[in-house]
């Protein structure tokens, strides 16, 4: 069928009551104004007020994919994670063992005065400080001063870090002493604040968050 644009020039003196002998051309034309029309309506009265749900749901989409890759490696490496674990609980517990207990801090002063005339030192000063207390140990300072040769120092050093209890040094002075050299510095070890088992349940807890 011809479309006839010369009888689109009837729009203006249509007869909406006689609608069923419109021309075809007119008939075509109003359809498609009312088709775009509605359309359009459509789209901002009920499309448009969608579109931001739409949006937070494809950010919801990607968000829990990422959460899904990030389960899936979890998934597919938990034997390796497993056996870390074992590991980590095995390391933990090695080094819990060489803290010393409450009833082994005593002896450990005579362990560093031993290595320290040993050494071939003169102590002026051995004493405890102020117990520092942390989320799963408590820390136990030692305020050292001897005096000697910088090679004594060196070994005395030594000898504390062969000790089958975890001490470490810090904060060291050298000053001379007349012929002699004066060393004072602060030596720390380490004690348990809860039993071992409590210990290594909530390490192994917390490394089992962090995966």
């Amino acid at each position: 069928m011809k479309f006839d644009v010369n009888k689109l020039k009837d729009l203006n003196e249509l007869d909406f009551e006689q609608i069923s002998i419109w021309p075809f051309e007119v008939k075509f034309v109003v359809a498609l104004f009312v088709a775009i029309a509605i359309g359009g309506l459509s789209y901002y009265m009920i499309i448009m007020p969608k579109l931001p749900v739409l949006d937070s749901a494809e950010l919801k989409e990607v968000e829990l994919k990422q959460q899904y890759e990030a389960k899936y490696r979890l998934a597919a490496n938990l034997e390796g994670y497993q056996e870390q674990l074992e590991r980590i609980k095995d390391d933990f517990s090695s080094m819990l063992k060489s803290l010393p207990t409450s009833n082994e801090t005593p002896g450990l002063l005579d362990d560093i005065t031993y290595a320290g005339t040993s050494s071939g030192l003169t102590f002026k000063l051995l004493n405890w400080q102020q117990e520092i207390p942390k989320e799963f140990y408590s820390e136990l300072p030692i305020q050292i001063e001897v005096s000697g040769s910088y090679h004594e120092f060196g070994e005395f050093v030594s000898k504390m870090a062969d000790l089958p209890r975890i001490v470490t040094v810090h904060d060291f002075t050298v000053g001379r002493e007349g012929s002699d050299l004066s060393l004072q510095m602060q030596a720390k070890t380490y004690r348990t604040a809860a039993s071992d088992t409590d210990i290594l349940a909530e390490a192994a807890s917390s490394q089992g968050g962090q995966q």
